[in-house]
């Protein structure tokens, strides 16, 4: 994927026109965090799948009644199978390098953060039993952040994009209706929304207005975002090869 800017020029005789291929960014944060499910789900398979998968995994009674309230982050970087890891992991890619090329990749992070957290909050509200993996809570939160990004910036961004963009979500709200006894509906609804009002909060409706530009304090937050999602999936290693 390229974008070509073009540039008038002025030569003697007739217009004519040069292009200036930019590439996109490297992806750093995807790269980053889809590495991170990777290998969480690796020592997943080499520590005994059931048994590690419920020591970290978004365990409600546990979160509760144990006070274990990291398990709303742990329970983000494992996943429930191979079809799920492979899935998610796609569609974070996907979403995720898209969002930094458009946007900041500081906003990448601290969406997935929220979503991940507000997805938790909802899906613990509706469904107080019961346990609950995967990041898709945090990645529904990218596309709800860039569905806000498209409408708000509609003269940049593609109507097909868009429509893109809602057939996607359309379609795993409507899957996991039918799916509803084993996809937490209710996290990707959080997920969804958090991302969704970040973004009506954070993208600027001023045309003019790079949205790839970031504050100091917005690249700090992104950092420690990312800071924590990583040692989230450290942690989660830790707790089920048994060293803490």
């Amino acid at each position: 994927m390229s974008l070509q800017y073009q540039t008038d020029q002025d030569p003697p005789e007739e217009p004519q026109a040069e292009y200036i291929t930019v590439r996109p960014p490297v992806p750093i944060y995807t790269i980053l965090m889809v590495g991170l499910t990777a290998v969480v789900f690796a020592v997943q398979l080499a520590a005994g799948f059931e048994v590690s998968t419920a020591a970290v995994s978004f365990d409600k009674l546990m979160f509760t009644a144990q006070h274990e309230y990291w398990r709303i982050l742990t329970g983000a970087t494992v996943h429930g199978g191979l079809l799920h890891v492979a899935m998610n992991g796609y569609a974070f890619y996907m979403f995720g390098k898209i969002t930094e090329t458009i946007s900041n990749r500081a906003h990448l992070a601290i969406v997935f953060l929220l979503a991940a957290v507000g997805g938790g909050v909802l899906s613990l509200i509706f469904l107080p039993e019961g346990s609950s993996v995967g990041a898709s809570g945090g990645i529904l939160g990218i596309v709800g952040y860039l569905t806000v990004y498209a409408f708000r910036r509609r003269q940049f961004i593609s109507k097909e994009f868009r429509k893109s963009l809602l057939i996607n979500i359309g379609f795993i709200l409507i899957f996991g209706l039918f799916l509803f006894d084993r996809i937490d509906n209710y996290a990707h609804i959080g997920g969804l929304l958090a991302g969704a009002l970040y973004g009506l909060v954070q993208i600027p409706s001023n045309e003019y207005t790079d949205p790839r530009e970031a504050g100091k304090f917005t690249e700090i937050a992104g950092i420690a975002s990312l800071g924590i999602y990583l040692a989230a999936g450290v942690f989660a290693i830790l707790l089920m090869l048994r060293v803490v």
